[in-house]
């Protein structure tokens, strides 16, 4: 093989100049900084504000040379970014206008106090800082009641004492203009009288959280006073579920919203029931004033643009939901004691997590950090969870019952949950599955048990919990007869 032959003497010129044209490239680098800003969607800021809920977030860096970033060490378990160094566009090509250079900013979830950080940006002579302010989980020194963040950890999973004082019959078998008494509703739609045998029995399976939905509208007189029975009877129902301090207990106003409601989320509705549905609340919390942190409200049920699921909603609809939580944690507030620092819940339009609705939905304002959560409803995939078949008006039958839970019903679950995760997190606030459930019982108790275990350990996974939506227990025979699902979701979820 024939050997090359080197000039040694030119080989050193050549090293020599590519050592100088990478200094002489890093010198202009440093030397071109003479302009040194960073912006957010195009404003320039001195400070980053971020939820309690892990986010990610990209800054614009200006500068007409190359620059550089860092974080306190001691901030880098919860705070980080990339890249740590770069330069504008114009630096190296000297045709482009842009100056410009990107920095994604990633804060992790805090489970603590509010915290904050700083990321300091040098470009030649110049230096730039950027405050990182991000919300906590916790409460000021002088708050008496845990924080709803606190609350939701130390749930294991819940039950909807549904059917009874909720109950909100009509038609011709029901006259709800004829005197009935407070255990005629409690008892309407086919539940027995609630006792303490019933809720310490549910309570027994490791439940600790109980909702006790309860319709108020037709125990409200023209004044929009609620009826003294009634709420002496509502109160009853709480004291079983509150007894020995162990579990705690959802109230709420359930079927004055939607279907046949008086709260609807048309603007004629809204100026028509705000002030009503303000004074239900009123009395609601002046009554349960005194009650400790296991008390909680629920601001509404599933709420509607009228009397129809198959009406469309649009953003003036989402704005209703919004005001009307609002004016809900107002009134609320407004009756102080205990009630100012309450843990409340809120919710979507419809208490749905489609996508629409999470991006519509608006949190409150409130007069003390970390004591709303959003409460959301999910019954999908929904001809696993529901029996969907039937009659059609020509006599014809339809089946769209899925049977089987399998890979494509968990990946339904997956997305819904990781929406939903995504979107409350974005807002710093925690949430819950006020309900949901497989509850067609002609289901296969199996594949029902499928569900229940792989939802449960996605809430898990997600830190929250859900509600169980009747069904499990025979409050008349005082018998478990879904025990399996009980036993899954108490495997995954219990405490």
């Amino acid at each position: 093989m024939k050997k090359a032959k080197y000039n040694f003497s030119s080989l050193l010129l050549v090293i020599a100049a590519l050592v100088c044209q990478s200094c002489s490239d890093d010198d202009n680098d440093d030397a071109q900084a003479t302009t040194l800003s960073v912006s957010l969607n195009g404003k320039a800021i001195d400070k980053l504000s971020c939820p309690v809920g892990e986010t990610s977030t990209m800054l614009s860096v200006d500068a007409d040379g190359r620059w550089e970033a860092s974080i306190p060490d001691a901030d880098t378990a919860w705070i980080s970014i990339t890249p740590h160094e770069a330069y504008g566009w114009n630096v190296k090509d000297s045709t482009a206008s842009n100056a410009s250079s990107y920095m994604k900013v990633v804060v992790k979830t805090n489970r603590g106090a509010a915290r904050t950080s700083a990321i300091t940006f040098t470009a030649g002579g110049l230096t730039k800082t950027v405050t990182v302010e991000q919300l906590g989980t916790s409460t000021d020194p002088n708050d008496p009641f845990e924080s709803a963040w606190e609350m939701i950890s130390h749930l294991s999973y819940g039950y909807n004492l549904g059917n009874t004082l909720e109950s909100n019959p009509s038609g011709d078998w029901w006259d709800q203009r004829a005197p009935h008494s407070v255990t005629d509703w409690e008892t309407a739609w086919g539940q027995p009288v609630t006792t303490q045998q019933i809720i310490d029995d549910i309570k027994s399976k490791g439940i600790n959280i109980i909702r006790v939905p309860v319709t108020w509208g037709p125990h409200m007189d023209a004044n929009n006073q609620v009826d003294e029975a009634w709420m002496k009877r509502v109160e009853e129902v709480v004291n079983y579920v509150l007894k020995d301090n162990n579990c705690y207990c959802i109230i709420n106003v359930m079927h004055d919203t939607g279907t046949d409601g008086w709260m609807h989320t048309t603007e004629e509705s809204y100026a028509a029931s705000s002030a009503k549905f303000k004074t239900l609340w009123t009395q609601i919390a002046n009554h349960f004033r005194s009650y400790g942190d296991h008390l909680i409200f629920e601001s509404f049920n599933e709420i509607l643009h009228d009397d129809s699921w198959a009406t469309t909603p649009t953003a003036s609809d989402y704005d209703i939901v919004n005001r009307y939580n609002q004016d809900f944690v107002d009134a609320v507030r407004a009756t102080g004691g205990n009630n100012a620092y309450r843990n409340i819940a809120v919710t979507t339009y419809a208490a749905t997590c489609d996508q629409p609705a999470l991006d519509g939905f608006k949190m409150p304002t409130d007069i003390h950090d970390n004591h709303i959560y959003v409460s959301v409803h999910n019954y999908n995939p929904y001809n696993f969870c529901n029996d969907n078949s039937g009659v059609n008006a020509d006599g014809s039958t339809y089946d769209y019952n899925i049977r089987v839970f399998d890979d494509d019903c968990k990946a339904v679950v997956d997305d819904y949950m990781a929406r939903t995760s995504a979107r409350f997190n974005q807002l710093g606030v925690p949430y819950l599955f006020g309900e949901f459930g497989a509850i067609d019982a002609k289901k296969d108790m199996g594949e029902r048990v499928k569900y229940a275990t792989y939802v449960a350990t996605q809430m898990k996974k997600y830190n929250t919990t859900g509600l169980w939506w009747m069904g499990l227990y025979d409050r008349t025979t005082h018998e478990w007869y879904e025990e399996e699902i009980v036993d899954a979701l108490k495997a995954v979820l219990g405490k």
